[in-house]
């Protein structure tokens, strides 16, 4: 007789059962509710990080167009260089040779304060940190066209100045011997 028998906490009426039904059914539409949320977040994300990416990649080309371009100018100004050497005395023509290699040659801490001046010339802000450059072996970070001619050709054109400006004080004295 006990064995027909089957315990009151087990038999489940069929209210009992809807009701169960139904709240699983809440409690699987909620989790569906939060994980398409997620999903949305996500897909977010993933649009604004492609944007990102974009600009960067933006970014990344422009700058190597640049770069290019610098490197194209310092070549020009190298062949121009070489062109007026000759035309230069045997003293000059050793000075200019020797600054043209030491313009060839910029070390981090110079490299540093060159994009530290770029950056207030720019107006931007001034705890920018410095962009990280893989230094040579040695130090020194061999620019064999582009930056170091054009630092040459800035400190020629400086010096050309200074020396014009001598030869003028120069002039100016003697026409006031003369006088």
């Amino acid at each position: 007789m006990s064995a027909s028998v089957t315990p009151p906490s087990l038999k489940l009426t069929y209210p009992e059962t809807l009701d169960r039904i139904k709240e699983e059914f809440q409690f699987l539409q909620s989790q569906y509710h939060s994980l398409k949320l997620e999903c949305e977040k996500l897909a977010t994300e993933k649009t604004e990080i492609q944007r990102h990416y974009v600009m960067y990649y933006e970014m990344s080309y422009g700058l190597n167009i640049e770069m290019h371009k610098q490197t194209e100018i310092a070549k020009r100004l190298n062949v121009i260089c070489a062109q007026l050497i000759p035309f230069l005395s045997q003293e000059h023509q050793q000075q200019v040779v020797g600054a043209m290699e030491r313009a060839k040659q910029v070390t981090m801490g110079e490299l540093n304060t060159a994009i530290g001046h770029q950056l207030q010339a720019q107006h931007l802000p001034h705890h920018a940190p410095p962009i990280p450059l893989s230094p040579h072996p040695s130090g020194i970070i061999s620019l064999s066209s582009s930056a170091g001619l054009l630092a040459l050709s800035s400190a020629l054109g400086v010096q050309s100045q200074l020396a014009m400006k001598e030869e003028q004080g120069q002039h100016t004295a003697e026409h006031h011997r003369d006088t």
